[in-house]
């Protein structure tokens, strides 16, 4: 079902508490914890001026600055000016909307991430919306749908471009968004199958011993096979030289 959404500036329902946080629970934080690990090693891999987010508060109307979303994870592209950053108000000289922002959907914000969450971020200025249902617990027109991804057209409009079970392509990132572990958890991937996927620093350190050790492996066992070659060699060489002559008897 194609939607697109065109919405108003902004909506007192849109009204953010200040210091006020949706309680999660342990497998929502680490679903997003995971994500935000995986793109915090995408922008040290690429050298590139970007930050990742969780929770902070996105504010786009300087005539209601109370008014906004907060997403569980979000990429910033370029990293905003101010080092303690405690809300991205897109009116500041510096603050851009998030290249990508991320619902992980809970039993107590379905509604929200369905109906609500896509017209915020349509007016904020976000380019890319990843809707991540595991459990299934959208209702209505718009759900459920395991995984959403709304994206900014060149018209401006915010549209939802894919619903449905993973894998599904993200522009922004060059990436196919791949569900793993049961469908628990949200991953990134240079293949639609998943294979090359996206690590996390840890992950890219662990690998990395893990190699590490297995060449160090394979050189210690060339060096013993060359050893032992060269042992069979020289047996082989002893083997076939003649005995050694006695003193020619005296005439």
């Amino acid at each position: 079902m194609d939607v697109v959404f065109r919405v108003p500036l902004w909506s007192e329902r849109w009204v953010l508490e200040d210091g006020v946080t949706m309680p999660e629970t342990s497998e929502h934080r680490l679903t997003c914890e995971l994500l935000e690990m995986i793109l915090r090693a995408w922008i040290a891999r690429t050298a590139r001026d970007a930050a990742v987010y969780a929770n902070i508060a996105l504010r786009w109307d300087e005539e209601h600055p109370a008014v906004g979303v907060d997403p569980d994870v979000c990429l910033v592209d370029p990293t905003p000016p101010d080092a303690k950053l405690r809300s991205l108000r897109t009116w500041e000289p510096g603050h851009a909307a998030p290249r990508v922002a991320v619902e992980v959907v809970s039993r107590d914000t379905a509604e929200k991430d369905y109906l609500e969450g896509p017209a915020k971020y349509a007016v904020s200025g976000t380019r890319e919306l990843w809707v991540f249902d595991p459990e299934r617990r959208g209702r209505g027109a718009l759900g459920p749908s395991v995984l959403q991804v709304w994206r900014r057209m060149d018209d401006g409009a915010f549209r939802r471009v894919f619903a449905g079970d993973a894998p599904a392509y993200s522009e922004e990132l060059g990436a196919w968004l791949v569900v793993t572990d049961g469908g628990t958890r949200l991953r990134l991937a240079d293949d639609e199958a998943g294979e090359r996927r996206w690590l996390t620093g840890e992950e890219t350190a662990r690998a990395q011993a893990q190699a590490d050790r297995a060449q160090a492996q394979a050189d210690r066992a060339r060096a013993d096979a060359l050893a032992e070659r060269i042992t069979a060699l020289e047996a082989q060489l002893n083997a076939s030289d003649p005995a050694p002559r006695g003193p020619s008897p005296a005439r």
